[in-house]
């Protein structure tokens, strides 16, 4: 059998078309929240003393330049690392035993730290999991790059994750978020036996369908210049790609929600809630970490660019990575505004699989894409239903209501984010 017809590829021109068309948009979008919060800003002056004024900026400027490491929230044990990555264990002592397949976890590698999947007490993705009844529960951490590591490849990747499957017993529920997505796929489809549900989040499968800001650039960019611009990038970052590089990526792709994340604390820097949940974002998010740039490469030359694992044409280690040897039940979270992996670029999974129709989930969250991994509303209202149902597959015990792991935010003001 042959993989389903992928999107149709996009030219250079119709790439630039959209580049300069989002550009635009996003330009008017900036302009609009600057002006909103200028004007919300100059009311609130208007109210104080030059010298209470004066005050706010101080504290604000401080709390902008006050940053800290992201750190892991629930208990775990690191029970097997590599210089590349850690096999983490969030499996409480009294559920080691549970009667439930094990789950494993793939955090995305785009710069960021894995912590994004324990992003906070009141907000974790793997609190839901386990709240879910998936309660022997591992995560992989992605390492930071450094001069070692930068020959890491897809293999070593693949690898890590094989031993972190044995070591939780040989078989799994696979969840892949992101980059972590693509991941899970591509091993799933080289060691089917080995994973029981294959459970995907903004994930992007078919690289060039929908419209994507990155799949534009990167078909523009290679289209005129190969790739060397990525070639470059590696080497400036001494044979990694920069962390930070990344970062102003995702910056440049949406600036408008920097900006009004930033304007957002100016307005409320007298909230200490809402000035904790800005920190906890900043904390993760402007917190960079190197990609071994091997495998950047290797992922930009055959997913961004040649689109091979959607095509059928993967070829890792000599073995072609043919998603129709999945034939396991089958759950797709897509963010319905979600700017870097467009829905499309998802469920196109669905009709490459070899799993039947009638077991593929697919389910669209209301946002964007960071917040289908740490989102409130998504981590309410989308995991729970998926992992319920994973759970049911997954013990002999049938169905169960998962616990709610996440508070009802009421009222409070969401922070803006890519």
């Amino acid at each position: 059998m042959t993989a389903a017809a992928p999107a149709p590829v996009p030219t250079i021109t119709g790439a630039l078309g959209h580049l300069t068309t989002y550009n635009a948009a996003a330009a008017v979008s900036t302009t609009t929240a600057v002006v909103r919060s200028a004007t919300a800003l100059w009311a609130g002056a208007l109210t104080r003393t030059p010298w209470e004024t004066a005050a706010r900026g101080a504290l604000w400027w401080s709390t902008v330049l006050d940053r800290r490491r992201p750190t892991w929230h629930r208990p775990n044990a690191i029970v097997f690392s590599t210089p590349y990555a850690h096999l983490r264990d969030f499996t409480a002592p009294e559920d080691a035993h549970d009667d439930v397949v094990p789950t494993l976890v793939l955090p995305p590698q785009a710069g960021h730290s894995s912590h994004v999947v324990d992003f906070s007490p009141r907000q974790s993705q793997l609190a839901v999991l386990a709240a879910a009844g998936l309660t022997r529960l591992y995560a992989l951490e992605w390492r930071h790059a450094t001069a070692a590591t930068r020959a890491v490849t897809i293999t070593d990747y693949l690898d890590v994750i094989d031993r972190s499957i044995r070591r939780a017993g040989g078989r799994v529920n696979l969840v892949g978020d992101c980059q972590g997505g693509w991941l899970a796929a591509i091993y799933a489809a080289l060691h089917p036996d080995r994973v029981h549900t294959l459970t995907l989040a903004g994930a992007p499968i078919d690289f060039h369908a929908g419209e994507s800001v990155i799949a534009s650039s990167t078909r523009a960019l290679t289209g005129a210049l190969g790739l060397a611009p990525y070639r470059a990038l590696v080497r400036a970052g001494g044979g990694t790609m920069p962390g930070s590089a990344v970062l102003a990526n995702f910056v440049a792709i949406q600036p408008q929600s920097e900006v009004a994340r930033q304007l957002q604390l100016l307005e409320n820097i007298d909230d200490p809630a809402h000035v904790e949940r800005y920190r906890v974002f900043e904390d993760w998010f402007k917190h960079t970490q190197d990609i071994p740039g091997a495998f950047y490469l290797w992922l930009v030359e055959h997913l961004f660019h040649r689109n091979e694992l959607i095509r059928g044409e993967l070829v890792v280690d000599g073995r072609r990575a043919d998603l129709r040897a999945i034939t396991c039940p089958l759950f797709l979270l897509a963010g319905s505004t979600d700017h870097i992996t467009p829905p499309a670029q998802l469920f196109a999974a669905a009709d490459a699989v070899g799993t039947p129709a009638e077991q593929v989930t697919r389910r669209t969250a209301q946002g964007g894409h960071l917040g289908l991994f740490m989102g409130r509303d998504a981590l309410r209202e989308d995991w729970p239903p998926l992992m319920e149902a994973v759970y049911a597959l997954s013990t002999g015990h049938g169905s169960r209501r998962a616990r709610p792991a996440v508070a009802d935010p009421g009222s409070t003001p969401r922070l803006p984010a890519p």
